[in-house]
């Protein structure tokens, strides 16, 4: 099992998103994602957080919102638990990703980009501020085959 941390980085109305673009054999090549990334050995979600964010955006977080966790389950990829964050305080400025580009975008247009077929059942939650989010996101190859709200929210 990957465990994992995603963050939405919000400021003036936009959040920041990556557009993944630039890694060789990507699985989310094309698509749109928030800042995050794989745990570390002994690691806590985080303090993965904090490093994957400075890792891949330069920036160093100073106030983030724990949201909840989104469970992966995947007839090609291992299977992983995703942490969700935002945040809205920081210290630094944007450096480039090797990642993909990344680019504020306006909340309104977030859920009309190019995302994963399950993104947008824990994003309206979190853009909405809500926590104690538990989904789980069934995949057969890229297509999203089964979708579970754990908690009762939309």
């Amino acid at each position: 099992m990957l465990n994992t941390t995603l963050c939405y980085l919000k400021r003036n109305g936009c959040y920041l998103m990556l557009f993944r673009n630039k890694k060789e054999n990507d699985p989310c090549e094309g698509k749109w994602v928030g800042i995050g990334g794989k745990f570390e050995p002994g690691e806590t979600k985080e303090e993965c957080l904090v490093r994957e964010v400075k890792e891949e955006t330069g920036l160093t977080l100073t106030r983030f919102q724990y949201h909840g966790v989104v469970h992966f389950i995947s007839d090609r990829l291992e299977n992983e638990e995703m942490f969700l964050f935002t945040a809205d305080e920081w210290e630094g400025e944007i450096e480039s990703c090797n990642e993909g580009t990344l680019k504020w975008i306006p909340e309104s247009e977030v859920l009309s980009l190019n995302l994963w077929e399950g993104d947008p059942f824990f994003l309206r939650p979190l853009l909405r501020g809500e926590t104690d989010l538990e989904m789980t996101c069934r995949y057969e190859g890229d297509e999203l085959a089964e979708f579970v709200n754990h908690k009762e929210t939309d």
